[in-house]
């Protein structure tokens, strides 16, 4: 849920809104529209953690996403996979069964290219529009209203949410058609898994040398090889402290949909295919729901 260092909302005018999916980056994210002044209906495969969110935020559970998606301006969603996101979005009680004509669904689920535009020409079909819209922050970015948003689809629809969606939001951008969202997603991936590597095996040499990485850290992170990973995941990978995060199983989640396009498109990306493999090194080692920092564990 949003932290106890609330976020300030800009003054924008209230929205009739669903969101399905209230796991760890859905709930705060609804929970961010409700805080800012939207009218929220939530979705959650189990209905108790709908009902229980909506005692808090002073919002309505729905059963169904077509319930949930009724009469709503903007249906946002945050789900596990491609198959997850059509089992809430397709059929007699998915989400494009219940919106009005001219409503907007925004899915921040990281899935394919290939579903985003699929659901988008059904969408579209209907007289609806899809928005992929897929995050980066995180489960913190997603408690504190920081996310990183990356939008494929429609301009003018992109335009009509941000609004409401800068109530989790630092940034939400278009990047073009639909499915350019998740392909921007993915190259946020290919970057990080590549550097955490970079940062793990940074860590461990200085460790089997005997330096003290602590301040190592503090000194080289104002130079050049400073970054995000090394400023908030450093010292939690000196100390071997792993349990919090995004989940390795989820980045290898990532991963797989990043090598599948590029099995498409022909990009060479061998770094990345090399630290998914190293990604099921640590799931092997009981790692799945570490963060994904943990590819330290291997070298050490």
């Amino acid at each position: 849920m949003p932290t106890t260092n609330p976020k300030t909302y800009d003054a924008t005018p209230a929205r009739q809104v669903a969101f399905l999916g209230l796991g760890v980056m859905g709930a705060p994210m609804a929970g961010h529209l409700a805080l800012a002044g939207h009218d929220v209906v939530a979705y959650n495969r189990t209905y108790a953690k709908a009902q229980a969110w909506a005692q808090e935020f002073k919002g309505r559970a729905a059963a169904t996403p077509r319930e949930a998606a009724a009469g709503r301006d903007i249906v946002f969603c945050c789900v596990g996979n491609d198959d997850d996101l059509r089992s809430v979005v397709l059929g007699d009680d998915g989400a494009f069964a219940g919106m009005k004509p001219g409503a907007v669904f925004v899915d921040h689920t990281t899935a394919s290219a290939d579903v985003a535009r699929e659901l988008s020409a059904a969408a579209a079909a209907r007289g609806l529009v899809f928005l992929d819209a897929p995050v980066s922050g995180g489960q913190a970015g997603a408690q504190n209203g920081l996310l990183t948003v990356m939008v494929g689809g429609d301009a003018a629809a992109c335009d009509d949410v941000k609004p409401a969606a800068m109530a989790f939001s630092r940034a939400f951008t278009r990047l073009g058609d639909s499915g350019s969202g998740q392909l921007a997603k993915m190259v946020n991936q290919i970057a990080i898994a590549g550097l955490v590597q970079g940062l793990s095996e940074a860590i461990a040499f200085g460790m089997q040398a005997g330096l003290d990485m602590e301040q190592v850290l503090e000194v080289i992170g104002k130079g050049a090889a400073q970054s995000w990973q090394m400023d908030n995941r450093g010292k939690t990978m000196i100390a071997g402290k792993f349990d919090f995060g995004f989940a390795v199983d989820w980045m290898r989640k990532d991963l797989g949909l990043v090598l599948d396009e590029a099995k498409r498109n022909g990009a060479r990306l061998p770094v990345t295919a090399l630290v998914d493999q190293f990604y099921a090194d640590v799931q092997r080692m009981g790692g799945n729901r570490w963060d994904t920092s943990s590819l330290i564990k291997r070298l050490r």
